[in-house]
């Protein structure tokens, strides 16, 4: 199945993968820097398949548009497409974690205390301290959290990924 040619107008499939992947970790990165939410520990690891999904998609692209081999054009999309299956597997666990559904990590919990006064302190605070509780959704929108929406787009951009992969024509 790999061996069929990929046709050309699967540029646009393979594109708005890549597209959609940019647009996920831009819209969860502008959340951090613009909006002032600040990730917990399963937020940040929710974003390393999308950091690796990005690369692998891309390379997708310009092995379609270079005509390399069919293998690599539908393998790196299926490679992609597997990314977001684990992304999803994340967000789910994520999602569980909030709705007590599980427990999270023990070492996933808020910062107490304010800034320190001086350098050492400062410095052991650093690495003492933990970031935003995982069980707790700081944002809900339509009932989902930061995690629900990573799991809609994560199974959302897997289809499409592997729907291309495989598609004959």
């Amino acid at each position: 199945m790999f061996t069929n040619p990929v046709p050309k107008h699967h540029l646009k499939f393979y594109a708005l993968v890549l597209i959609g992947m940019i647009a996920v970790i831009a819209s969860a990165l502008a959340f951090q820097h613009i909006g002032g939410y600040q990730p917990c520990k399963l937020c940040l690891g929710q974003r390393e398949p999308w950091y690796v999904g990005i690369p692998i998609a891309f390379l997708a692209i310009v092995s379609l548009v270079l005509n390399w081999s069919p293998v690599a054009t539908r393998g790196l999309m299926a490679v992609a497409g597997l990314v977001m299956l684990y992304s999803l597997v994340l967000a789910v666990h994520h999602a569980g974690v909030e709705w007590a559904w599980w427990e999270g990590p023990n070492d996933c919990g808020a910062v107490s205390g304010g800034l320190a006064n001086n350098t050492n302190d400062l410095l052991k605070q650093l690495e003492e301290s933990v970031g935003p509780s995982c069980t707790e959704a700081t944002l809900r929108v339509l009932g989902l959290s930061f995690a629900g929406w990573n799991a809609l787009a994560s199974i959302a951009i897997a289809t499409l990924s592997l729907f291309v992969a495989f598609r004959k024509s």
